[in-house]
């Protein structure tokens, strides 16, 4: 239970970086909307074009930038590990993958959500749905990092 408690507050730390470089980004308009098309394909499939945007790579560059702080706060205060970062790093940068790709979904399909008509009648939402999709990501992804951390990467500490 130790770990749990230190892994919180490890994590509470890094989400706050995340949903401070989130909302910095955001709101400065660092990221930009990235389109896919497949226009290149089309003999293969139907030409379509797919777009990514900009809160979505935002949220994914702040949960990879805040990963770097949970690396290092982990490895030694959470875990306190005599492991050497040859062995723990490639199965933390396996985990923060998961971690990102389950975060950056959640965060999609939350952000389409709660972009819809009946969602953004309200302009304090419309401006900070991001916030509430980023928050419903973390929460998801917080208890399938913690498992990913104790039973994989610091296993036995």
């Amino acid at each position: 239970m130790t770990h749990f408690i230190k892994y919180l507050g490890i994590g509470s730390i890094s989400t706050f970086i995340q949903f401070l470089l989130l909302t910095l980004m955001v709101k400065y308009k660092l990221t930009t909307e990235i389109v896919i098309s497949t226009a290149a394909m089309s003999s293969i499939v139907k030409s379509a074009e797919f777009k990514i945007a900009p809160e979505v790579i935002a949220s994914a560059f702040a949960y990879f930038l805040s990963s770097i702080f949970n690396y290092f706060a982990n490895y030694h205060f959470t875990f306190a590990s005599n492991s050497s970062h040859a062995k723990t790093l490639p199965k933390f940068a396996a985990a923060v993958g998961l971690g990102l790709a389950t975060n950056t979904l959640l965060f999609a399909v939350f952000l389409y959500f709660f972009s819809a008509q009946v969602f953004s009648s309200s302009e304090l939402f419309r401006n900070y749905n991001y916030l509430v999709a980023q928050f419903l990501a973390t929460g998801i992804t917080v208890f399938l990092n913690f498992l990913v951390h104790k039973f994989w990467i610091y296993k036995g500490h």
